[in-house]
């Protein structure tokens, strides 16, 4: 690909497809795969622009992955956590276990990246958890009283952990069928 001239592309764009590139590495490489030259590479542009564009490579990756977890917000878009706790669970699960398989690699960078030391994770990275939490602490509503607010959460908690360990264990192939 020839390198691209600095106005062909606004910030914006440039950041979307720097952010598109990298989720198409990590998706056939996995996160150890992935360099800012491989990224500038596939977009046409060299390595210095990335860093116009991010602060380094964690902060692209981070970016990369709070657009992963505002995925699975989206994929669980349309469940009804106020209903039938059980019925919103399995459907929550389901919907769960369907985008980590589809995105294995994808999945496994949100938990694989280390956040350097002195730092906090993205913001975009905390809300789409707590957002996440968010749809199992009002699926868990009914089966606590409002007295056990503390109980309901650390319960969502524990759910979400389960379930990323299933389904990490399902993707990896180590789980026993």
């Amino acid at each position: 690909m020839a390198m691209a001239r600095r106005s062909d592309h606004g910030r914006e764009e440039l950041h979307r497809m720097a952010l598109d590139a990298a989720r198409h590495i990590v998706a056939r490489d996995g996160l150890r795969g992935l360099s800012t030259r491989r990224i500038a590479k596939e977009i046409g542009y060299t390595a210095g622009t990335l860093y116009q564009l991010f602060a380094n490579l964690d902060d692209l990756i981070a970016q990369m992955n709070a657009d992963t977890l505002e995925a699975l917000l989206e994929a669980c878009a349309g469940v009804d956590t106020e209903g039938v706790p059980e019925a919103a669970l399995q459907q929550l699960a389901a919907r769960c276990i369907r985008f980590i398989g589809e995105r294995p690699k994808l999945w496994n960078a949100v938990f694989e990246h280390a956040v350097p030391d002195g730092k906090a994770l993205h913001e975009r990275h905390i809300a789409a958890v707590t957002r996440l939490l968010g749809l199992v602490e009002t699926a868990l509503a009914p089966l606590f009283p409002p007295s056990m607010e503390n109980r309901r959460l650390h319960e969502a908690r524990v759910l979400w952990t389960s379930l990323y360990g299933i389904a990490s264990l399902a993707i990896s192939g180590k789980l026993a069928q």
